[in-house]
């Protein structure tokens, strides 16, 4: 499916946007928010060219829209997920414009991306919408101290130490002693209820495998619709650095058969 690129930005805080759409779509179309990755403090929405969020657009005809979000060394916590949250409501008031379901509004990403859409899954809900039918936080960056897998972690692409780095310098805004809110550090919701269907994957070796699979288990115990797949590598974004390993090959497979399920059968109505 051949598909256009759109660049805008949000009316609130001017956030950059690029826009994927299929090109001579004939009915309305799921919308898929994709946030990149980069720990937080790098990344650029052209990310989403390489990403599973274009096979989303390509193979299943989603519309896909990825922010140009702050980044930590100019803005730390909460400039990233209020710029999300511009985006995500963007989304939602021009999907008759854009041509997408304002009943199928997806939201996705990788890493501090898959950390951005779970927490804005999470800002959502509480705040009364947008209503999110479904989100794909892979591998995600959700927790700000250290956990069996992030502990000790001397991965090439990341590692313990640039994972201390990257929080430090997102949370550099809270006061010291102030809690860190959940809604910067996902993982620390205990209570997921409410919370949108969710489909994720991530390398057994790699830092964020413990946070992930506690993520979806969390979901799952309220009563959420989450499924985790598991693949052999310790190279964190191993679908998008080694597009040809085996791993990647089935992570790229799972996801296309997930995201396809999704189409058919996530939905929510706007409030």
């Amino acid at each position: 499916m051949k598909l256009r690129l759109i660049r805008e930005k949000t009316s609130v805080g001017a956030v950059p946007l690029l826009i994927l759409r299929p090109k001579r779509a004939s009915e309305k179309l799921p919308g898929l928010l994709w946030i990149h990755g980069g720990g937080y403090s790098s990344g650029m929405p052209a990310m989403a060219l390489v990403s599973r969020a274009r096979e989303a657009a390509e193979k299943y005809g989603a519309v896909v829209i990825s922010p140009g979000y702050r980044l930590s060394g100019r803005a730390p916590y909460p400039a990233a997920l209020e710029d999300c949250m511009s985006a995500l409501r963007y989304m939602k008031d021009n999907a008759e414009r854009l041509g997408i379901r304002d009943d199928q509004l997806f939201v996705g990403g990788e890493s501090a991306g898959g950390g951005l859409a779970a927490a804005l899954c999470m800002l959502a809900l509480d705040s009364g919408g947008p209503a999110v039918a479904g989100h794909f936080p892979l591998y995600p960056m959700l927790y700000f101290g250290d956990t069996p897998s992030s502990r000790d972690n001397h991965g090439h692409m990341w590692n313990t130490r640039k994972n201390h780095a990257a929080w430090k310098k997102y949370l550099r805004s809270l006061k010291k002693g102030e809690p860190v809110p959940q809604y910067a550090s996902p993982a620390l919701r205990e209570d997921m209820t409410g919370m949108p269907p969710a489909y994720t994957f991530v390398g057994d070796g790699e830092p964020f495998y413990c946070e992930t699979l506690e993520y979806a288990e969390k979901l799952r115990r309220a009563g959420a619709e989450a499924e985790a797949d598991v693949f052999h590598t310790d190279v964190h974004g191993f679908d998008l650095l080694l597009p040809m390993s085996k791993s990647a090959k089935l992570a790229r497979e799972a996801f296309n058969r997930h995201f396809a399920y999704a189409k058919e059968h996530w939905f929510a109505e706007q409030p």
